[in-house]
């Protein structure tokens, strides 16, 4: 968006820890957005949100529509709230990005999708994850074939119990961020998995979770999940034939293993067109240069400049989707103790 362009007039509804930062973020991004409005029933979060700043603060949403009018707004509120704010939201004309999960289920998910095209606005997804840098490098990189045959994805997001959380487990509060992930770097979709989940502190659901999936082009990823750890760790593995990538989420790290005997063919093969025989062997480490930058104000100027523009949105709502509908399968297999394949898995991809 260039500077002589309007500013698009935003809003956010829901000021809990992640409603504050967007309202930041937004205030930030000064040369792309003006934050007009901000929406949350506990008046205390209301006038936190509105000091020293110019949006006016609403503890009725229906009132926020009716008076304010928005290009775009972010919804941070609880999940169980999701559907009703986007549905009126579309009804105003605004342009939406939710945050994670899209919503409780499958049903609320689908109105707010057939809503945006309805309604011809957009509707997008806050799985901020895809916005760190480290794991946009490591998407480029993957694309261009730097490891080769992809064989193993693990994904580690380990923590303490979060006082925020009430109304869900680990599974669908954190295993959609990787859920998505592995989707997004292996551009492959799970053919089968199994899950197992252990309710430790969380009085209500589970909090440890490990899980195990077969994807469609042969790569293996593994999830291990909690909130029972005292310290956080939020890291992937992307294991190959030609060596190994560990990005650090958190610090923004990428760090390459190579393995020098990726391609290792031995003189005494028996006739010249068999297959070349690799084998693995440690080799040098390599950090990756990283352009550091905060996940949220990547994620949301591409939200404002994919509405100026008229673009596709930065994360497709199916995708977020997909991500809620295989959180609730890991559940399922874990409640279950079957692994779910077939017909079962595949209603949650389509």
């Amino acid at each position: 968006m260039s500077a002589e362009a309007p500013r698009l007039r935003a809003g956010v509804v829901g000021l809990g820890t992640m409603g504050r930062n967007h309202v930041r973020v937004y205030d930030e991004l000064v040369e792309e957005v003006e934050l007009v409005a901000v929406a949350d029933p506990d008046p205390a979060a209301l006038r936190s949100a509105t000091t020293g700043r110019a949006a006016r603060g609403y503890t009725d949403t229906a009132r926020l529509f009716a008076e304010e009018r928005l290009d775009l707004l972010s919804v941070a509120a609880p999940t169980s709230l999701h559907v009703d704010v986007v549905l009126a939201a579309f009804e105003a004309g605004v342009n939406v990005l939710v945050e994670k999960p899209i919503a409780a289920n499958r049903d609320e998910a689908e109105r707010m999708i057939a809503a945006s095209a309805q309604a011809g606005k957009m509707l997008t997804v806050g799985h901020i994850e895809r916005f760190n840098p480290a794991i946009r490098e490591l998407k480029r990189r993957l694309g261009e074939g730097e490891l080769g045959r992809v064989f193993q994805v693990h994904a580690t997001r380990l923590g303490p119990f979060p006082q925020r959380i009430r109304d869900v487990g680990v599974v669908v509060d954190l295993a959609p961020h990787d859920l998505d992930i592995m989707r997004f770097l292996l551009d492959s979709d799970p053919v089968r998995l199994y899950a197992e989940t252990e309710r430790r502190i969380h009085t209500d659901h589970e909090d440890l979770f490990n899980g195990l999936m077969k994807f469609r082009n042969g790569a293996v990823g593994v999830l291990d999940i909690n909130w029972l750890t005292p310290t956080k760790r939020r890291t992937l593995t992307v294991t190959g034939e030609r060596g190994m990538y560990v990005a650090d989420y958190i610090g923004q790290d990428l760090v390459f293993y190579a393995n020098p005997d990726a391609v290792h063919v031995w003189e005494n093969r028996a006739t010249p067109d068999m297959a070349p025989i690799t084998s693995v062997a440690e080799g040098e480490m390599t950090r990756r240069y990283i352009r550091r930058a905060e996940p949220l104000a990547v994620e949301l100027t591409e939200f404002a400049r994919a509405v100026a523009s008229g673009g596709a949105p930065p994360v497709q709502p199916h995708d977020a989707m997909v991500a809620l509908l295989l959180a609730r399968k890991m559940v399922e297999a874990a409640e279950t103790g079957e692994v779910i394949a077939g017909a079962g898995l595949q209603e949650a991809l389509t």
